[in-house]
């Protein structure tokens, strides 16, 4: 195919994703490698130690990346296909050919380190020399200094793993579009909320091609998936504990057997991680992915996990007393298995708050929740966010909607795309943000950041909106959190802008800031209002939602805890060759950990993607180290109180100048300080979940 008429080929505005296809990939990626293989000897040719020389000639290369190679991976995300895969498969060994290529040019190392040494250097800003120092660390931990034979080993581990972490995915993706539960008996729903019977009974119709029917919701059938919208909902309200138990095994062991086994490539992933750091003189992975993270080394992690191990363990151990009675005095006479955490929890929470989630959903429709959130990044970022006045935006999906982005003096400065809505049959599960194309400064030019928000809520049914539960809710502010820290910067240099070039243990701080936004009284007042009648969401529902935020939060936190542990002891003084297998290292620390005894069956290591096939491999730990930042920079705002709105605007702007603007062009830890005046403390963050 010419690339000439390649949708692909055009490198300004938005990629025109209702004319990409499959087929134009590998034409236009393998004309982008030809280029970047082309300016790659040109300046190993005369490598000079300048930034003009060793950064200039690749800023086009990483914009064709942007229109291409980018694009792939994100449709293979959200529109996977067995076109896209194939493609994706044949492009990938040579693209990390080429990526290996680019890391291990020694005449380009030279020129770096010389450059690092050079008056040149003190001259630059501080996210130049960031680029340039992480490029030589890149480098060095890429195998620049093995020889040829040690060199040409490494290389083949790194294909490998390319290979086997888009083959883990893959068969997560496949897993759990494979398996369903048909429920035909109208008494199996008894307890079920109407969204989970609208949801499972659509979900009937679209797998059967009953396409839209007059059959009532009530009469079923009904099919359950392993999808989080439906998984999560009916775990909450199934009251037939053998039901629970069949798709909480299937939801625990999914790719774990037959055609979509990911327990050989767990083990080959880590054999080969291991291989590697070694290879790079490091005891072990965890050691080599801590020594480029803000945390410097795992002891600095587990004393955080002392500190809140200890603080959580007893509330735990008081919760868990708490709902075995609860049980019990309901009428349950076995003994509390994880199958039956989610419904018991449920109950509780009840009881305790008298609201269920059904009661609250009306009043989250997805455009109201949009709207809200919108209106608070004003309020505290002074950003203005439209949807945009164009009549046609090019998208992969009919769901997907375009935004654009205003600072204070109205002028456009970024824009991005929502992708809000579950589709297990073609997206991934979970939820991210991914950018389009990063901010930059080319040709004397600045380009305009555009990101991807990817959520899998709730889709909407029928003539009604998508009616969010408050899980949701959380997850699309999180997302948003990453998108504000992608569309706010303020770096020119693409390689240090938005979430690029930050230490990846401090990447969620923006995001889980976020989250705390979905109590706060104005931003909720905005929000939830009932989608039919406009009501707000009453005074005292309000308070019981408020209070029930951090129920069951010392659980939550050994839970993640189980999850960073067990990936850092995988990754760091696991022995891959001795007896104890990975899903047996996980169950002894989830018991280590964890007030709840673990399933013996528990395979959930087969569709642990953030650390098989993401970026999270010894950095999972990630989520609670951030934490730990996001709960003290929150309680900066919290320490304002919510009357003083100027104060609250003004510690706004130095939030969005600060941790949102400076990306990766500093540590972390110094961008923490220049907002808050100081080093982050666990203090807040133990205040704020467990009351202490």
């Amino acid at each position: 195919m010419s690339t000439n008429n390649n949708p692909l080929s055009r490198r300004i505005g938005l990629p025109l994703f209702d004319e990409i296809t499959a087929e134009h990939f590998e034409p236009a990626v393998l004309e982008v490698f030809e280029k970047t293989k082309d300016i790659l000897k040109q300046v190993e040719k005369d490598a000079q130690p300048t930034w003009d020389a060793l950064f200039k000639p690749f800023e086009e290369i990483d914009l064709d990346f942007e229109y291409t190679w980018q694009i792939l991976g994100h449709l293979k995300s959200v529109k996977n296909s067995d076109k896209l895969r194939k493609v994706y498969d044949l492009l990938m060994p040579e693209c990390t050919r080429i990526s290996l290529q680019l890391s291990q040019s020694v005449p380009i190392y030279k020129a770096l380190k010389k450059l690092q040494a050079s008056p040149e250097y003190e001259r630059l800003t501080s996210s130049k020399q960031r680029i340039i120092d992480k490029q030589i660390l890149s480098a060095e931990k890429s195998g620049i200094g093995l020889n040829d034979a040690d060199r040409k080993r490494f290389n083949e581990i790194i294909k490998r793993l390319n290979e086997a972490s888009s083959k883990f995915t893959n068969n997560v993706l496949d897993a759990t579009k494979a398996y369903s539960l048909t429920i035909t008996e109208q008494e199996e729903t008894d307890g079920w909320p109407e969204s989970l019977k609208r949801l499972t009974h659509s979900a009937w119709q679209k797998k059967t091609n009953q396409g839209s029917t007059n059959q009532d919701f009530n009469e079923g059938p009904w099919l359950i998936t392993l999808d989080q919208s439906c998984y999560i909902p009916f775990m909450q309200h199934c009251k037939n504990r053998n039901r629970r138990f069949e798709l909480y095994h299937a939801y625990t062991t999914r790719a774990s057997e037959g055609e979509f086994d990911n327990s050989v490539l767990i083990r080959e992933i880590l054999a080969l991680r291991h291989e590697k750091a070694q290879m790079l003189g490091y005891k072990n992975h965890a050691e080599l992915s801590l020594s480029s993270k803000m945390a410097q080394s795992a002891d600095n992690v587990f004393e955080m996990f002392a500190k809140l191990e200890k603080a959580a363990a007893p509330s735990a151990q008081k919760e868990h007393e708490e709902l075995e009675t609860f049980a019990a005095e309901s009428g349950f006479k076995e003994k509390l298995m994880p199958w039956d955490m989610m419904y018991w929890s449920e109950r509780l929470r009840e009881k305790l708050y008298s609201f269920t989630e059904e009661q609250l959903k009306p009043y989250f429709p997805m455009p109201q929740v949009l709207d809200a959130m919108f209106n608070l990044c004003t309020r505290l970022f002074g950003i203005t966010i439209k949807s945009s006045e164009y009549p046609k935006i090019p998208t992969w999906h009919e769901d997907v909607r375009f935004y654009n982005v205003f600072d204070e003096n109205d002028e456009m400065i970024a824009h991005f795309f929502l992708d809000p809505y579950s589709r297990p049959s073609e997206k991934r599960g979970g939820a991210w943000m991914n950018t389009c194309r990063n901010r930059r400064i080319t040709a004397g030019k600045l380009v305009r950041p555009v990101v991807y928000v990817i959520c899998n809520g709730t889709p909407p049914i029928g003539s009604e909106p998508s009616l969010m539960n408050f899980y949701e809710v959380n997850t699309l502010y999180h997302e948003f959190g990453h998108a504000l820290q992608g569309m706010l910067t303020t770096v020119d240099e693409a390689d240090a802008a938005g979430v690029s070039g930050i230490e990846w243990d401090a990447v969620e701080l923006a995001s889980q800031f976020m989250e705390n936004w979905c109590t706060e009284q104005t931003t909720v007042e905005q929000m939830a209002r009932h989608y039919k009648t406009g009501s707000p969401l009453p005074k005292e529902l309000y308070e019981k939602l408020k209070e029930s935020q951090n129920y069951r939060a010392a659980y939550q936190m050994q839970r993640q805890l189980t999850f960073a542990k067990a990936d850092l002891y995988l990754h760091g003084e696991y022995d891959i060759n001795g007896s104890e297998t990975p899903f047996d290292a996980f169950r002894r620390i989830a018991n280590e950990t964890c007030v709840l005894r673990a399933y013996e069956n528990d395979k959930f290591l087969c569709s642990f993607t953030h650390i098989f096939a993401g970026g999270y491999a010894a950095g999972y730990y990630s989520y609670k180290w951030a934490e730990v930042l996001s709960a003290d920079a929150y309680e900066a705002f919290i320490e304002l109180g919510s009357e003083d709105k100027d104060a609250m605007a003004r510690t706004g702007k130095r939030f969005r100048d600060t941790i949102l603007a400076l990306g990766g062009s500093k540590h972390p830890a110094e961008v923490f300080r220049m907002f808050r005046g100081r080093d982050a403390s666990v203090k807040a963050l133990l205040r704020q979940t467990l009351g202490l």
